[in-house]
């Protein structure tokens, strides 16, 4: 039975991911559409057409394989004479068309988040209620103090909690807390640790926080915090990417995210079809808004390198010459292909000594 759910739910996986990729292409489709500019293709997955049919001026066709799409657009990447172009358009018009792909992922993880929090019961606070019996913190917080934050990082949601918890360089711990309508800061909080399989240490909070009921007002309230929560785990991760805070080892590629996924659903499956299919809706969830933000990066051959030259263009009064543009996206595409070559074979690496 529980292969059976396990094919069930990578089944739904993969239908989801493609719909993370039909909600990206279909922003720029849509906004594009919208200001009059000529589609030419609008593609789901990559590789030989299975399907293909025309609709008006646009073809529309499902691909073999599964891992994307795209938005083929008149004028996008070269000269085209057409009205219609995609070069002919006014300058905030290409940029909306440029950023909507990523906008739309970002508003498509929100609405995975509340698909994720509708069944809850109540929602965790950042409020303290409860001390375990042998508790460290108590030593310093108090019962009613709301968390504000760890380690310098903000506070606002228990996705936040556990991602300070996640990436805490040592048990030696900075909380700052709201009690009484001021904030206090308190130093050298340690924190118990459980062994994992592989040897490391986990902490985890030697308290319990209050908790909020599940209404209509707090489920928009809580899906909005949780979604800004992921948006902003997302820059921190890549900002420790630059400053030395994570190395190498622990950015995965598709196939780390694979494997990933894998271990989460089938640990929910564990307990019910309904925890599985949740850890995989909130694995899709992250990786659905992590789409969205680093498509807005401003780099080469990425949606946010391309609004990097639409704002040059905007102060400079005219474009920047397409062929430039081209060289800059091509070389920007080739990095970024090396770039994940490099993260997969370091993938393939950890899955066979691991």
């Amino acid at each position: 039975m529980i292969g059976i759910e396990a094919v069930l739910l990578i089944i739904i996986g993969i239908l989801i991911f493609e719909l993370i990729i039909f909600v990206h292409e279909f922003g720029h489709f849509f906004t594009a559409k919208k200001c009059g500019v000529k589609v030419n293709e609008f593609a789901l997955g990559m590789g030989p057409k299975l399907i293909k049919f025309k609709k008006g001026e646009t073809l529309y066709s499902f691909r073999l394989f599964p891992i994307g799409g795209f938005c083929s657009m008149e004028g996008e990447d070269s000269e085209s004479a057409d009205s219609r172009a995609f070069s002919k358009k006014k300058v905030w018009q290409r940029m909306i068309i440029v950023a909507a792909g990523a906008i739309m992922n970002i508003l498509f993880g929100f609405l995975l988040c509340m698909i994720i929090l509708i069944p809850s019961k109540h929602f965790a606070s950042t409020q303290i209620a409860q001390f375990a019996d042998v508790c460290n913190s108590s030593e310093y917080l108090q019962l009613g103090d709301e968390i504000q934050s760890i380690n310098g990082y903000g506070i606002y949601t228990s996705l936040d909690l556990n991602f300070a918890l996640a990436t805490a360089k040592s048990n030696d711990m900075s909380f700052t807390v709201k009690r009484n309508g001021e904030k206090l800061t308190f130093d050298h909080i340690s924190l118990p640790t459980t062994k994992t399989e592989d040897g490391g240490e986990v902490m985890h909070l030697d308290f319990r926080v209050a908790a909020i009921e599940n209404n209509f007002g707090t489920l928009l309230q809580q899906t909005f915090l949780q979604t800004c929560s992921t948006v902003r785990m997302i820059w921190a991760s890549l900002g420790g990417l630059i400053t030395g805070q994570f190395g190498l080892n622990e950015v995965s590629g598709p196939i780390g995210m694979t494997s990933a996924i894998s271990q989460v659903t089938a640990s929910g499956l564990k307990t019910s079809f309904w925890d599985g299919l949740s850890n995989l809706i909130f694995i899709m969830m992250v990786i659905c808004v992590n789409l969205g933000v680093v498509n807005l990066l401003p780099l080469p051959a990425l949606d946010g390198g391309r609004l990097v030259f639409l704002i040059l263009e905007a102060i400079r009064r005219k474009p920047v010459k397409p062929e430039h543009e081209a060289w800059v996206h091509v070389a920007g595409m080739v990095l970024l292909l090396l770039f994940m070559v490099v993260i997969s074979i370091n993938d393939i690496i950890r899955l066979f000594t691991s």
